[in-house]
C-alpha cells in the first residue's frame, strides 16, 4: 500500500448482525444450544465501509437506520470508526434492520435477515450525495437496498468518471442496463448464476458465466470462488488468482466484505486490477480467522503483517 488516502463512497445498508454458533444446523421443529454469540454492527454497506478506512481510506457513507435501540448501534459505530455520516438518514416508524446468523464450526454460515430502514432508501437520498460522490475516487454499493438506489448510485458514478464497484449480494438477475454503469463487478460464485437468472447450482463454468456478464457491458467481473481463489474476467481474458494457503476458518460470514472493500482501497490508490484482487484475497483470508465480521476486518498494519507472514 502507498501512503496516499484514497476517497471511498459507500451506498449500502446497516443491519445489526446477532450470530450464534451451533454444532451442526437443526432438522424443522428442533432447539438447539449453541456454544459462542456475538452480536453487533453489519450490513455489507457497513462492513465495507469500515473495513475501508480501517484500511486507511477516508470513507463517506449513505445508509438508512431506525428510530429504535439498534440505531444507538450504528452511532457508535461510526463514530468509533471515524465514517463520515453526513448522509446518515433516521427512518422514523420503521426498524432497523437485523440479521441472525447461524454458525457451525466448519465456519460455514446462513443467514435470516430482516432489512428494515433499508429498504426505505431512495434514489433521493443518492442525489443529495452527488456532490460527495463526485469527490471521491471509488463508488462502492451492494444489494441489500432497493435496485433503483443502486441504479442511481451507479449510475452517478460514471456520470462523475469514478470508478464503480459493484458487490451484487444478496444477488438478483440483473439487466444489461444496468451493467453499463458497472467497472467492476465483485459476486461470489452462487451470485454468478443468480445474476444470469440461472439456479444457484448451475454447472456452467464460472468462466463461461463471467464471459456472459463482461459481454452484456460490466467492465470486469471479480469472481470469489472461496477456497479456490478469485478469477479475474475483463476482454484482454481470465486469470486465476488462488486462495491464501494455511489458515484456520473460524468464521466466513465477514470475508466478502472484506475482499471488497480492500479491492476498493487498493483501486483507490492506483494498484492494477490484479494487483488489487491479490490484496482482497489476503483481506478476505483475514477475516476469516475471526469470530464476527467486524472483529475480522484488518487494519491496514494488520493486514500488511499479515501478507508478510503468509510470504515468509
Amino acid at each position: 500500500m502507498n501512503d496516499r488516502q484514497p476517497t471511498i463512497f459507500v451506498v449500502g445498508s446497516f443491519v445489526v448482525g446477532l450470530t450464534i454458533r451451533v454444532p451442526r444446523m437443526p432438522v424443522l421443529g428442533e432447539a438447539l444450544v449453541g456454544d459462542e454469540f456475538d452480536m453487533g454492527p453489519g450490513g455489507k454497506g457497513t462492513n465495507q465501509s469500515v473495513a475501508a478506512a480501517r484500511l486507511g481510506a477516508h470513507v463517506g457513507l449513505l445508509a438508512c437506520i431506525g428510530e429504535d435501540i439498534f440505531s444507538t448501534v450504528a452511532d457508535d459505530l461510526f463514530a468509533a470508526e471515524g465514517i463520515d455520516c453526513r448522509h446518515i438518514h433516521r427512518i422514523a416508524g420503521i426498524n432497523t434492520a437485523v440479521g441472525f446468523v447461524h454458525l457451525i464450526p466448519s465456519g460455514e454460515n446462513w443467514i435470516v435477515g430482516h432489512l428494515g430502514a433499508n429498504l426505505q432508501m431512495q434514489p433521493e437520498h443518492v442525489d443529495a450525495a452527488e456532490e460527495q460522490i463526485a469527490s471521491s475516487d471509488i463508488l462502492l454499493t451492494q444489494y441489500e437496498v432497493p435496485p433503483a438506489v443502486v441504479r442511481r448510485a451507479l449510475e452517478l458514478g460514471r456520470k462523475h468518471g469514478r470508478t464503480t464497484v459493484w458487490n451484487p449480494a444478496p444477488a438478483q438477475a440483473v439487466t444489461q442496463e444496468l451493467l453499463q454503469f458497472v467497472d467492476v463487478l465483485t459476486p461470489n460464485q452462487t451470485e454468478l448464476r443468480i445474476l444470469l437468472d440461472l439456479p444457484p447450482d448451475d454447472p456452467t463454468s464460472n468462466e463461461e458465466l463471467a464471459r456472459r456478464l463482461l459481454e452484456m457491458g460490466a467492465g470486469s467481473v471479480i469472481a470469489t470462488l472461496g477456497q479456490q481463489g478469485a478469477i479475474i474476467a475483463t476482454n484482454d481474458g481470465i486469470e486465476l488468482v488462488p486462495a491464501v494457503s494455511g489458515i484456520s476458518v473460524v468464521d466466513v460470514t465477514g470475508a466478502g466484505d472484506s475482499f471488497n472493500a480492500a479491492l476498493a482501497v487498493a483501486l483507490g490508490n492506483g494498484l492494477s486490477l490484479r494487483a488489487a484482487v491479490v490484496q482482497a484475497t489476503y483481506a478476505g483470508a483475514f477475516a476469516v480467522q475471526h469470530l464476527g465480521v467486524i472483529n475480522g476486518l484488518p487494519t491496514r498494519a494488520q493486514l500488511e503483517q499479515f501478507q508478510q507472514a503468509q510470504s515468509a
